[in-house]
C-alpha cells in the first residue's frame, strides 16, 4: 500500500535516504538510445548543474549519486541543524534562487514600510519556506520538473518525463548507509557502463576521487578538454577529526571497499576475489559473502522503504504501525551482529 511521503520521511528515525526516479518506459531518455540511435547524453549533465544549483540552497547534504541513462540515485543528508540555524532573511535569500515568491515578500526585501498583518504573513510564509529547505519530496521536486520541462521543449513535445513519485528508502544506521552508498556508486559497473569508479562518469565517486587528486579537465573520445560540473558532497570523517555531522567513515577505507566491491562484480564470482577484506566490514559486523550479493543487481532492492540492522528495521515498522517489512530476512543475513 502506498504511504503519504510524511510517514516514509521521518528525520526522527534517520537523517539519511536514498532516492530513486526512472523515466518513463525506463526509456533512454538521458543517455544514448540503441534502438532510437538518438543520444541525450548531455541530459545527464543538466541533472548534474541543477543538483549543483538547488544543493546551495536546500540544507539537505548530498553523500552519494549516480546518474544513469535512465534513471538516478541519491542518497541525501537531512541538514537539520544548519535549517534551524538560517535567519529570515536567509531563508528567503535562499528560497528565492529558485523560486520568485509572492510580491510582498519583494515590498519586505526592498525595505518598504509594511503593516502588522503584512509582517504577520510574511513570518507564515518565511516558516513555510524554512519547512521545505529540509524537505526531501521539495529538493527532488525541484529538480525532476526542471529536468523534465527541459526535455519536453527539446522533443517537443508534453506529458511525463519521469515515472510517476521517487521512491525513498530510509538508512536507519551505519551499516545501512555504507551498503546503499557502495550499492549507488557501482551502477555504472554493475551495467557494464565503466570498468573502476574512477571511470564512472555522473557518480559521487569519481568525483571524490578527481577532487582528491585535483583533476579538473579530462580529454573526451573527440580529443576536446571537458569539466564537469562539481556539487559540494557531504563530507567523511578526517583522520584525527570525526564529527557528529559528517559520513561516519573515512575516505580511504570507503574507496578501498568500493573498488574491492567493483572488481568483485566485474569478476562476478567469488573467487576472484582478493582475499583481503576491507576492515571496515569487519568493525560493522557485515558478513561478506551477503555483502557481495547485496552489490549485484537488484541487491539492495530485496530492502523496500528502509534498510538497516534487524532491531532497527523492527522499530521503523513499529513506528509506522506494520507488523511486517521487506527486507528482515535479508537484513539478520548481511548485519549479523
Amino acid at each position: 500500500m502506498t504511504r503519504a511521503r510524511a510517514q516514509q520521511i521521518c528525520c526522527q528515525d534517520t537523517p539519511y535516504y536514498h532516492c530513486i526516479s526512472r523515466v518513463v518506459r525506463k526509456a533512454f531518455l538521458c543517455g544514448f538510445d540503441k534502438s532510437t540511435q538518438q543520444d541525450f547524453e548531455h541530459r545527464r549533465q543538466w541533472m548534474l548543474d541543477r543538483l549543483g544549483e538547488i544543493n546551495a540552497v536546500f540544507c539537505i547534504d548530498i553523500c552519494a549519486y549516480a546518474i544513469m541513462s535512465n534513471h538516478y540515485h541519491l542518497v541525501l543528508y537531512i541538514n537539520k541543524d544548519e535549517v534551524d540555524a538560517l535567519t529570515d532573511e536567509e531563508v528567503i535569500e535562499r528560497w528565492r534562487k529558485i523560486y520568485t515568491g509572492p510580491d510582498i515578500i519583494q515590498r519586505f526585501v526592498d525595505g518598504e514600510k509594511l503593516t502588522k498583518e503584512h509582517y504577520e504573513l510574511i513570518a507564515e510564509i518565511v516558516a513555510m519556506w524554512r519547512n521545505r529547505l529540509e524537505d526531501i519530496s521539495w529538493f527532488m521536486r525541484t529538480l525532476n520538473e526542471y529536468v523534465a520541462r527541459k526535455a519536453n521543449f527539446e522533443d517537443n513535445c508534453t506529458g511525463h518525463f519521469w515515472e510517476g513519485r521517487f521512491k525513498s528508502q530510509a538508512l536507519l544506521d551505519e551499516q545501512a548507509l555504507l551498503t546503499c552508498m557502495a550499492y549507488v556508486e557501482l551502477n555504472p559497473i554493475r551495467a557494464k557502463m565503466a570498468e573502476t569508479p574512477e571511470y564512472s562518469d555522473f557518480t559521487s565517486i569519481k568525483q571524490r576521487i578527481e577532487d582528491d587528486q585535483q583533476i579538473v579537465e579530462k580529454p573526451n573520445d573527440k580529443g576536446a578538454y571537458e569539466t564537469q560540473a562539481k556539487l559540494l558532497l557531504k563530507k567523511f570523517w578526517a583522520e584525527g577529526r570525526q564529527l557528529e555531522d559528517e559520513i561516519p567513515y573515512h575516505y580511504r577505507e570507503y574507496l578501498e571497499l568500493v573498488d574491492w566491491s567493483g572488481r568483485a562484480i566485474r569478476e562476478d564470482k567469488r573467487g576472484a576475489i582478493d582475499a583481503h577484506i576491507p576492515p571496515i566490514l569487519l568493525r560493522l559486523g557485515i558478513d561478506t559473502d551477503q555483502w557481495h550479493k547485496a552489490m549485484q543487481p537488484k541487491g539492495a532492492h530485496q530492502f523496500s522503504r528502509a534498510m538497516g540492522r534487524c532491531d532497527a528495521l523492527r522499530e521503523h515498522a513499529k513506528r509506522l504501525s506494520i507488523k511486517w517489512i521487506k527486507g528482515i530476512t535479508l537484513s539478520c543475513k548481511l548485519f549479523p551482529t
